[in-house]
């Protein structure tokens, strides 16, 4: 039965020391960050126990799975990073800092357990940040620039909950990369031999195994090409100007979209999270459509970003790890769980699969309530939540 719960907004701040603004407003000039987040507690109903979710751009406070979680009586943080709803200058260095004082002030307020609940692209944040709160090594962003995990004092998780997630942005980004276009400053200017929303395309699916060979080395070497101009450009820029904005056009063509057979499970074929993959290909909102040359490197980037997660599973020696992979997600290739299953160092992981479920749950109260109870009953075997 639900229990009532009541939004309690939190604020937690911190001095920074960013060369130049990247953040919009009074943040960026103040020499603070301020992140906003909300604890959902539900009422009369003390726990010991927390339950982070966290995306590197997203906040997370109206979605159906956190709203669930504290209905059923649990402890919930929905916390925001310092770019909530605009990533087109993210650091995921610095996300994976910000994710720090959100743990640390969950144990300011008494939390004995901590338990990070990676929902899509915050499974791969949640990997990076445990991976380097374990055994953390990184002193720096791809470009160079600070970002000091090492000395950042990140608090390990007792525990991390990876559900309906990816690989991470860069990986995820490099696999709906359309591979046809030639230049980046004029989109229109496409490969035919890669152009599979043209309408006169000659390549119809079932694709051919070897077409979808071509065509994911053809996204590899486009994220390649725009990493080596951001390199290019960082090296010929001269202060004042130290950073450089720009449109990436084409991000949300994978063949496995229109062919099903093609990493298949329960989801619709000629659709994507986004509605029809042809219009969200070219749309405004498109994924990582508008991005800086240091964020490109941080979070897009398919050779340096830092954040891809089989790499930071393979770092998670000491936590305990459940996995929940939804069957219909249609933004989550099916490809994705099993690789990170197979990376996860941790001896300690489970994995459950929810036949049918989608991406948000929208519309499906029973399979929400199989994630929920699998999340519960986990918790409570690995010594995170009383029973």
């Amino acid at each position: 039965m639900a229990v009532e719960w009541d939004r309690v907004p939190a604020i937690v701040r911190f001095a920074d020391t960013a060369k130049f603004a990247e953040t919009y407003g009074f943040a960026a000039s103040s020499g603070q960050i301020a992140l906003e987040g909300q604890y959902m507690l539900p009422r009369n109903t003390p726990s010991k126990t927390l339950y982070i979710f966290m995306h590197p751009s997203g906040t997370l406070q109206l979605l159906p799975m956190p709203m669930t979680v504290a209905a059923s009586g649990l402890h919930v943080l929905c916390a925001a990073s310092r770019y909530p709803k605009n990533d087109s200058a993210l650091i995921m260095e610095k996300v994976a800092i910000d994710m720090g004082a959100w743990v640390r002030d969950g144990r300011a307020r008494g939390y004995e357990k901590i338990i990070l609940v990676g929902w899509s692209g915050g499974g791969a944040l949640a990997l990076f940040y445990q991976a380097q709160a374990e055994s953390p090594t990184i002193r720096t962003t791809p470009a160079g620039d600070p970002a000091d995990l090492v000395e950042a004092g990140l608090i390990p998780a007792d525990g991390v909950i990876f559900i309906a997630a990816h690989l991470s942005r860069a990986e995820t980004l490099t696999e709906w990369l359309d591979p046809s276009v030639i230049d980046e400053a004029d989109p229109d200017r496409r490969d035919p031999d890669l152009d599979i929303y043209a309408p006169d395309t000659k390549f119809l699916p079932p694709y051919d195994p070897a077409f979808v060979a071509r065509f994911r080395a053809g996204q590899i070497a486009r994220s390649r090409r725009i990493t080596a101009w951001c390199d290019d450009m960082l090296g010929r820029l001269k202060a004042p100007e130290v950073e450089r904005a720009f449109v990436v056009h084409r991000t949300m063509c994978d063949v496995r979209w229109l062919d099903k057979t093609i990493d298949p499970n329960g989801r619709p074929e000629g659709r994507c999270y986004l509605g029809d993959p042809r219009s969200a290909n070219v749309a405004p909102a498109g994924l990582a459509r508008y991005t800086s040359l240091r964020s490109w490197l941080s979070q897009w980037s398919y050779d340096r970003s830092q954040s891809k997660g089989p790499a930071n599973a393979a770092l998670i020696r000491r936590t305990p790890v459940l996995q929940i992979e939804n069957g219909a997600d249609d933004a989550v290739p099916a490809s994705h769980n099993p690789t990170i299953r197979a990376a996860l160092a941790t001896h300690d992981k489970e994995f459950v699969h929810i036949e049918g479920a989608s991406h948000y749950y929208m519309g499906q109260p029973e399979r929400m309530a199989e994630c929920l109870a699998a999340l519960r009953d986990w918790s409570i075997r690995k010594n995170l939540l009383a029973a």
